[in-house]
């Protein structure tokens, strides 16, 4: 049978001393309410007896309703994204937080802004991974007139409606991939760019800050016309075998969003990677740091991972979203832009 979490379980679950823990629990001290809120929390996920004792310390605290809606439920990178949201709603402090999170199944502009919609009336403030369509602004600029601020996340929409952009600056992420391209692929030839869709702003500024840099830096090397992979990993693993078959001074890949496992796939079955190993060397960028890009790196196929600290910016979201509401009014257009963690074979 297993054994029940005990106070050094809830301490680290909720990030703070088993001492903390003792006064909460037994009453020894006053103890911050956003304190006990996150005891509390902790208690819940990691089903710990005493979450009904403390409830009603917690009780005390404003409850917020956190509204997030996503894409690809089933994709390494919103995965951890969804779990960094949960952290970030449990530990923030000044409210009891609760995150209603919403997935689309598809890029589909009258899906997400369906999705939108469904979010009035079930949540305070509302943030969203979407792409820039008028059909979305549309439904931000009607979540807006009802008193809704509604924020971008990774890739912006709706400007001039929305109430603030959270993620990457992703023109400089571009010139970043194109940096690293330019090392990695000094000889003359193309590079490749896959992009989730023309409608994604953070995918065009991506590729349009890698273009400029090759550009003024590296002109050796031609950036071929962009490719749509829709962020699903067949299309681009079949796109990369087509790139191998018919580009042969193919010289690097670079993939500005989702779908980078198809890259990974295809890469090393051709036996394409830079990592020294025999046949063609073919750079490969990509975007997110997951179990298939860590060993993409270790193995020499991935060159370079350009990845967003979800952690941190599940915090400034959550902090940001909760200060939205308690100003009674949306931000004037707040951009906050993170720096990416950068990762090569030799940091993993």
């Amino acid at each position: 049978m297993a054994r029940r979490p005990g106070m050094v379980e809830l301490a680290q679950a909720a990030g703070v001393s088993v001492a903390t823990v003792d006064r909460v629990l037994n009453g020894r001290e006053k103890v911050k309410p956003d304190t006990v809120a996150r005891v509390h929390d902790a208690a819940l996920r990691i089903g710990h007896p005493a979450a009904r004792r403390i409830a009603p310390l917690a009780a005390d605290l404003p409850e917020l309703r956190f509204g997030v809606v996503l894409h690809k439920q089933g994709q390494e990178f919103y995965k951890a994204f969804a779990e960094a949201l949960h952290r970030a709603v449990a530990e923030l402090p000044g409210v009891r937080g609760r995150l209603l999170l919403e997935f689309s199944a598809s890029q589909a502009p009258s899906e997400m802004a369906g999705l939108l919609r469904s979010m009035a009336g079930r949540c305070d403030v509302l943030a969203a991974t979407a792409v820039n369509h008028p059909e979305v602004t549309a439904a931000v600029e009607e979540l807006h007139g009802q008193g809704l601020a509604v924020f971008s996340l990774l890739s912006d929409f709706a400007q001039g409606a929305r109430a603030g952009y959270l993620g990457l600056n992703n023109l400089k992420v571009g010139r970043t991939a194109a940096w690293m391209m330019s090392l990695a692929a000094p000889e003359p030839g193309k590079v490749a760019v896959f992009v989730g869709g023309h409608r994604w702003h953070g995918h065009d500024l991506r590729e349009t800050g890698f273009r400029a840099y090759l550009r003024e830096s590296a002109p050796q090397l031609a950036v071929l016309e962009p490719l749509v992979n829709l962020e699903t990993r067949q299309l681009t693993y079949e796109a990369t075998l087509g790139l191998l078959a018919r580009q042969p001074d193919l010289r690097g890949v670079y993939v500005a969003g989702g779908g980078m496992e198809g890259a990974i796939a295809a890469l090393r079955e051709a036996g394409a990677g830079t990592g020294g190993r025999a046949g063609r060397q073919v750079a490969l960028i990509v975007s997110a740091l997951t179990p298939e890009s860590r060993a993409g790196l270790a193995e020499g196929v991935v060159t370079l991972v350009i990845d967003t600290p979800l952690d941190k910016l599940c915090r400034a979201l959550m902090a940001q979203m909760r200060d939205t509401v308690q100003a009674g009014a949306p931000p004037n257009g707040v951009q906050i832009f993170l720096p990416p963690d950068l990762h090569v074979a030799e940091s993993i």
